[in-house]
């Protein structure tokens, strides 16, 4: 999730002071008629050392009233606290009806060392179950830039003291805690207490999103509220483009390779390739490759590259359209799991499971309620098959917009790729920005640690080739001896 996060946003709006100057009249509205309604809101931040948590918290309370919440500093344990459960002193610190708690740590301190994800889940569904608005923000910055922060707070006689030996060591550990961060932040999203990570290289920039984020969650809230229904399936979208997270946005579709080179780097791989996939069956490894990307994003011969070397006996190309009837009577996983590889072979995705948060939610195929609790289900599948032994490669086969539509009209100018090219296809160009939006929220919910994605900058063939061969190749070398 964190390392698919484009983290240069910045505030360069020029109604920013616009912007900010309503969203502290709306806190304040909401603040009010939050406590008129009865709802208790619990607002935490987590995130990296120096981050800015405690900016951020002073700037998203400017505008409220104080009688009307609370922060907690829940860092370090006192000594009557290590006398209690460990949820103890954040049970007893959660707000009443009508009141607004905040957090600066909180119960994610202790994981996985003291808490496991599932009593983290439980912890937060009893509270949101009751009516209590979760709102869970993370602080993601650079290690450069953690690093920069750390410094100049040391430097200065009136903030030294706030820069201890165990913040350098956080930073010397950085990529260490990004993985630990990572795998929290992906196991413990869920549709009652999503998390909402924050680009805080920009300060303007995190605190719009920050406030952004709030008001949106209290007035969806207080809608659920007034209809009388539960609001713990409420995640709201950023409907604004420019806080939303992007992680496509960040791409270098400018990478090519030259004929020549592209002709030697493909005969070293696919040798390479040839003896691994021996090897693959004789240590009884199988490997799930899966393929998704914008239409015309260059899948086809990708899997052509990586089939052409392999013993055909050994391997299954599996082109997913839309589901049949029997496959529709079925969680819509289990034609998935009939494809999954035996051990020591190898099953080719031509699309994926990824449609019902890709697809079927920009169509409406599948309810929001339905897509939403997906990206859970996907990650506890694919974290079983690596569990089980599988290694899992997931590939997003990226171009823009103008590269599509070159493709789209050389296949209809060429009559034996004519079959290739819909009026379907020409029909989702129009929901570019839709299914841009999906993908972002897909790549962040759901690359983990056991199965990150790769985006493969694909405007040019012959390098997307290379690139993806390189990555199956590095993948099966690391594992197989």
């Amino acid at each position: 999730m964190l390392e698919k996060v484009d983290m240069k946003r910045k505030a360069d709006w020029q109604d920013y002071d616009a912007r900010m100057a309503h969203l502290e009249i709306r806190m304040g509205e909401l603040q009010r008629e939050c406590k008129k309604q009865g709802i208790p809101i619990a607002i935490l931040f987590e995130g990296f050392s120096a981050a800015g948590k405690g900016t951020m918290i002073g700037k998203m309370i400017a505008p409220l009233d104080p009688r009307g919440f609370k922060v907690y500093t829940m860092e370090k344990e006192t000594e009557d606290d290590k006398m209690h459960p460990y949820l103890w002193r954040f049970a007893t610190k959660m707000p009443a009806k009508g009141r607004i708690h905040i957090f600066d740590h909180s119960w994610y301190q202790g994981y996985p060392q003291t808490l496991q994800t599932e009593e983290i889940r439980q912890f937060e569904k009893q509270f949101t179950d009751d009516g209590v608005v979760l709102i869970k923000f993370f602080l993601a910055i650079t290690c450069k830039e953690q690093k920069k922060r750390l410094s100049t707070l040391e430097k200065s006689k009136d903030t030294k003291w706030r820069v201890t030996e165990k913040d350098w060591k956080k930073n010397k550990e950085y990529d260490t805690n990004l993985e630990q961060y990572d795998t929290m932040l992906i196991q413990t999203d869920t549709s009652n207490a999503p998390w909402t990570v924050v680009e805080a290289m920009d300060k303007k920039y995190a605190i719009c999103k920050i406030m952004t984020t709030v008001v949106k969650r209290l007035e969806i809230a207080l809608e659920a509220k007034k209809a009388g229904v539960k609001a713990t399936d409420a995640v709201p979208d950023l409907l604004e483009e420019d806080l939303r997270n992007g992680v496509l946005q960040g791409v270098d579709l400018s990478l090519t390779m030259e004929p020549q080179e592209y002709k030697k780097k493909r005969k070293d791989l696919q040798k390479r390739l040839e003896v691994l996939h021996n090897k693959m069956y004789l240590q009884r490894v199988p490997v799930v490759l899966a393929f998704e990307g914008w239409d015309a994003g260059g899948k086809g011969g990708a899997i052509k590259r990586i089939t052409q070397c392999m013993d055909p006996r050994g391997y299954e190309v599996v082109p997913v359209a839309s589901p049949n009837e029997v496959e529709k009577s079925h969680h819509y996983l289990w034609r998935f799991w009939e494809k999954f590889p035996k051990d020591g072979h190898m099953t080719i995705f031509d699309r994926t499971w990824y449609g019902r948060v890709l697809v079927e939610r920009v169509e409406g195929f599948a309810t929001e309620q339905e897509w939403k609790r997906a990206y859970q289900e996907i990650n506890a599948m694919e974290a079983h098959l690596v569990k089980s032994g599988a290694i899992v490669l997931k590939f997003w086969m990226h171009i823009d917009p103008e590269e599509q539509e070159k493709r789209f009209k050389q296949r209809m100018e060429t009559p034996e790729k004519q079959w290739k090219i819909t009026d379907e296809d020409w029909r989702n160009r129009e929901k570019w920005d839709e299914y841009e939006k999906a993908i972002d929220e897909m790549m962040l919910r759901t690359s983990t640690q056991e199965a990150p994605w790769h985006i493969i900058e694909a405007n040019s063939k012959l390098y997307a080739r290379i690139r993806v061969l390189e990555i199956v190749v590095e993948a099966l070398e690391k594992r197989l001896t």
